[in-house]
């Protein structure tokens, strides 16, 4: 009797083994964004159960704690990573013999998973396509998965371009430290490795600087913020402000640091500097100007501040101000550099963005200072008064071994030596500054400004900047000019997706208009040019959406639809 049971146990243990190993796949198993290189399918599948388990080398715990963490929160299952066992079936590899820093190969058999990287980036980068090959209910992390099935197959991966990333202006509107990392974490599952935080506006200065608190008790709120589309209707009058205290910033930047994102502050100067200015008023040319709010639509507190003698405030509305730094004080250069100096410690990254665009220049043609500064360094113009003021932040920022990007208006009055240009007025900025060998990040406005209309019934969106790019627009984008030569094209690092958040005042909002867009530009940066095509990215895209449901994100699903319907964002600013 018990040689019974035992072979009927064996029997049955046989036959579960079978089942997994002989199982057939379809295309539907294997869609998923960005595309990888290579991909072979097999048949076959592996199951995640109680004994499974994640092993790979010490220095691997951070990805491999989050690959068991995925598996656990799916099944139920306590599945762990260890480092100091030899034993498991899902195995993590760091391989020299792979080229590209951020490549990695997966190979997934019934009975065993190995993820292979050049670093722990590419593991990284396989766990992120491992995690698309399951189903998306994997995403409520609920424990109810009880038999999870990951379909057997071979990829070979690794990213077209080393830049591959996303921007938000918080100084618009300010969101909180939870959606910040939701935001990395989209960026990550997208296998994009740039947050690009816009944290200083004209609208509220969002960073802490412990040696100018008034930077944020004063300059991380406004008195109010103009209703509907600029110039506006009326001011809300409501107090608006918010922003991030260093330790919030460590904890963040330690967060994107997991998940092999880099994230890349953005201080502004010199223009787009209404809030700092209201804080210290010193940095303006004209410290005892008041501000001036477009069409009159300046709050009540404002005015009230203003017959006071308060006169600068942050500003209420959108646009671009004459009211910049001055450029022909020292002081200016002071407050700036002890500025970076707090901000520096703070981000591991290399580059430091210093802004740099839509600085009018009215302000220092009458300003008397600025002319002593131009006379001085005999410079020509204003604009090379701009060069001089964006070379002299490069210099210091190089000295503390940063570099500087900048928007494509740096270029004007003469490039910083050392300085990446991030191409948002069309591609011209971009094909100049590779032609003179500069690195260069691609942020068209045509394919890459997520603030633009999605659709052409714009009645039935969401208040918008204006413009139109959707989801084919961005698609069809190529980030590598041919007007180039091979040499030069190079220099083209990567791209990037904008988003400004004027019309964006709350995260559902900034959700609706960065997915899918997001999606298809992460392709675009990822895939070689082989292998994109958007009917099949459309197709992949439709299964992604799953996983996004399944993540309660708010996305809009035009490309879905053969008619634009109407789509509801709530917004304090509709």
């Amino acid at each position: 009797m018990r040689y019974s049971i035992i072979v009927l146990m064996c029997l049955l243990s046989f036959s579960c083994n079978n089942k997994y190993k002989e199982a057939t796949n379809t295309e539907e198993n294997y869609l998923i964004i960005p595309k990888p290189l290579k991909m072979e399918p097999l048949k076959g599948k592996f199951l995640v159960d109680k004994k499974t388990k994640v092993i790979g080398d010490p220095s691997l715990a951070n990805e491999g704690g989050f690959l068991s963490g995925i598996l656990s929160a799916a099944t139920g299952y306590p599945i762990s990573f260890s480092s100091e066992v030899t034993q498991g079936n899902i195995v993590l590899k760091l391989d020299d013999t792979i080229k590209n820093d951020e490549g990695y190969v997966l190979q997934v058999a019934y009975d065993k998973i190995t993820i292979s990287g050049k670093s722990a980036t590419g593991i990284f980068y396989g766990i992120e396509t491992l995690r698309q090959l399951m189903p998306a209910r994997i995403e409520a992390r609920d424990g109810t998965l009880k038999e999870l099935t990951i379909p057997a197959v071979n990829i070979t991966d690794n990213p077209r371009f080393v830049y591959r990333g996303m921007h938000l202006d918080v100084g618009r509107h300010f969101f909180p430290v939870s959606f910040i990392k939701k935001y990395i974490d989209l960026i990550a599952m997208h296998k994009m490795n740039t947050f690009h935080w816009h944290l200083t506006e004209d609208q509220g200065w969002r960073i802490e600087i412990k040696k100018y608190p008034r930077l944020t008790e004063i300059g991380s709120k406004r008195y109010g913020t103009i209703v509907g589309h600029y110039p506006g209707t009326a001011n809300d009058q409501k107090e608006y402000g918010g922003f991030y205290t260093q330790e919030e910033v460590k904890g963040v930047v330690a967060y994107a640091a997991a998940r092999h994102v880099t994230i890349i502050p953005e201080i502004e100067l010199p223009g787009h500097s209404s809030a700092a200015i209201a804080a210290y008023p010193s940095l303006s040319c004209f410290p005892n100007g008041p501000t001036v709010v477009t069409k009159d639509m300046m709050s009540d507190k404002g005015r009230e501040l203003q017959a006071l003698g308060t006169p600068k405030i942050v500003q209420e509305t959108w646009g671009v101000f004459n009211d910049v730094f001055c450029a022909g004080k020292e002081s200016t250069f002071i407050f700036l550099q002890d500025v970076l100096d707090e901000v520096i410690p703070l981000f591991p990254s290399k580059y430091i963005h210093i802004g740099g665009d839509e600085c009018p220049k009215e302000n220092w043609r009458r300003c008397p200072n600025c002319q002593a500064r131009i006379k001085k360094e005999g410079l020509h113009n204003e604009h090379e008064l701009q060069s001089y003021f964006v070379k002299r932040i490069e210099k210091y920022l190089n000295s503390k071994g940063k570099q500087i990007i900048g928007w494509d208006e740096i270029l004007e009055g003469g490039l910083a030596p050392n300085a990446t240009v991030m191409s948002w007025r069309g591609t011209k900025g971009g094909l100049e500054a590779a032609k003179q060998h500069h690195d260069v990040v691609m942020t068209p406005g045509h394919s890459c400004y997520f603030d633009h209309y999605q659709a052409k019934n714009k009645e039935n969106e969401p208040l918008a900047i204006g413009g139109k790019t959707t989801v084919a627009d961005v698609y069809a984008y190529d980030p590598t000019p041919e007007e180039l030569t091979a040499d030069e094209q190079k220099f083209i690092l990567g791209a990037q997706g904008n988003v400004w958040t004027e019309y964006m005042a709350t995260t559902d909002y900034v959700e609706y208009m960065i997915l899918p867009r997001m999606s298809a530009l992460s392709e675009v940066v990822w895939s070689s040019t082989a292998n994109r095509n958007y009917d099949d990215f459309n197709t992949r895209l439709q299964a992604l959406t799953k996983r996004f449901d399944a993540l309660g994100l708010n996305y809009a699903k035009h490309t879905f639809q053969k008619d634009n319907l109407k789509n509801v964002v709530q917004t304090d600013n509709e």
